[in-house]
């Protein structure tokens, strides 16, 4: 395997073909181990893995301080190789509850001040609002995070999760690097109006979920149970006849993934790298053998013959049930 590289779009910098989302390393998949956590970002940095993907909200701070912790005890070399981007915004209760985003200036500053001092850093690579706030323009908040890229605290803005319109005005105040948004085999919906407008603006992918959650990775099974704590047990695509469903894709997609030699995993993130060199894959490894198995998807080459399988058997618009529950579906633009 051999770690390519991809320009995280025409302002923002080149990063590793394939970066690790941190996430379920603190919160919302469960339990998590944190020495295992740490022994695969080290595991990644080590691969030649440079973007780490976190968010201020996950695990309330647990998160950027884990990321923080591995940049510590890594390699030097490595270390700085690293390129961090921080999700920031949304609010929470002691509870774990979830009470909406702020995108005011001051609270721009105020949530980046806070990350860069968990994370260990002098500065965060690519700071994003994780969800428009309603309340307060994009062109303030997007404005406000220029300022920090002024002061040398950011270095690229990105966005999170809206729609074409609110890239175009993000895009008018200040250089945008890239849009992180859901995009995997059944959650296709940038293809329409989102794709497009980046491209035309020149703002990379980041995508998440490109294995919707573990739903189509080949090791989820309709009799897995699910901890209270586990976003999953509330995800419309995990619930009765839609998993049932939805599982049957991955079968389909399955014998794809046999006949080439590859894991399911593997067939699908390879399929998310061959949507375009302006696209860059997070992956969600929470050990270091799924990591290795993620990265393995580097390695697979897939050919038309190959793409128009991949679309019978897992067609735009073959997912049963939503992307999120409907109260976090409404915060969505896209």
């Amino acid at each position: 395997m051999t770690m390519r590289t991809r320009p995280l779009g025409t302002t923002g910098p080149q990063v590793s073909a394939l970066g690790l989302g941190c996430m379920g390393m603190s919160a919302l998949y469960g339990e998590a181990d944190r020495a295992e956590s740490v022994a695969t970002i080290h595991a990644a940095l080590e691969a030649g893995v440079t973007l780490l993907d976190t968010g201020d909200f996950y695990g309330m701070g647990h998160n950027e301080m884990l990321i923080g912790e591995a940049l510590r005890t890594a390699p030097a070399a490595r270390r700085e190789q690293a390129l961090v981007s921080v999700k920031f915004g949304a609010l929470r209760g002691p509870d774990g509850g979830w009470s909406g985003y702020d995108g005011r200036p001051a609270a721009v500053r105020n949530f980046a001040a806070y990350s860069l001092q968990r994370l260990g850093v002098d500065h965060i690579d690519v700071y994003r609002i994780a969800r428009l706030d309603p309340d307060v323009p994009i062109e303030e908040t997007v404005g406000a995070i220029a300022e920090l890229v002024e002061k040398g605290y950011v270095r690229h803005i990105g966005l999170s999760e809206v729609g074409a319109e609110t890239i175009r005005r993000a895009a008018a105040t200040a250089p945008i690097s890239d849009l992180q948004i859901e995009y995997s085999l059944i959650s296709r919906g940038i293809e329409d109006e989102i794709l497009p407008t980046t491209r035309e603006l020149g703002i990379g992918i980041t995508a998440y979920g490109v294995l919707s959650r573990g739903l189509i990775s080949g090791h989820f099974t309709a009799d897995r149970q699910l901890g209270a704590g586990d976003f999953r047990a509330m995800s419309p695509r995990f619930q009765g006849d839609n998993l049932r469903h939805n599982l049957n894709l991955v079968e389909a997609l399955r014998k794809i993934a046999e006949q080439k030699g590859v894991s399911v995993a593997q067939i699908a993130i390879a399929w998310v790298l061959a949507r375009g060199e302006d696209i860059v894959p997070l992956v969600g490894a929470r050990r270091r053998d799924r990591l290795t198995e993620a990265l393995g998807a580097l390695d697979v080459s897939l050919e038309a013959a190959d793409l128009a399988a991949i679309e019978e058997a897992v067609p735009p618009g073959a997912a049963a049930g939503d992307r999120y529950p409907a109260a976090q579906m409404a915060h969505l633009e896209s």
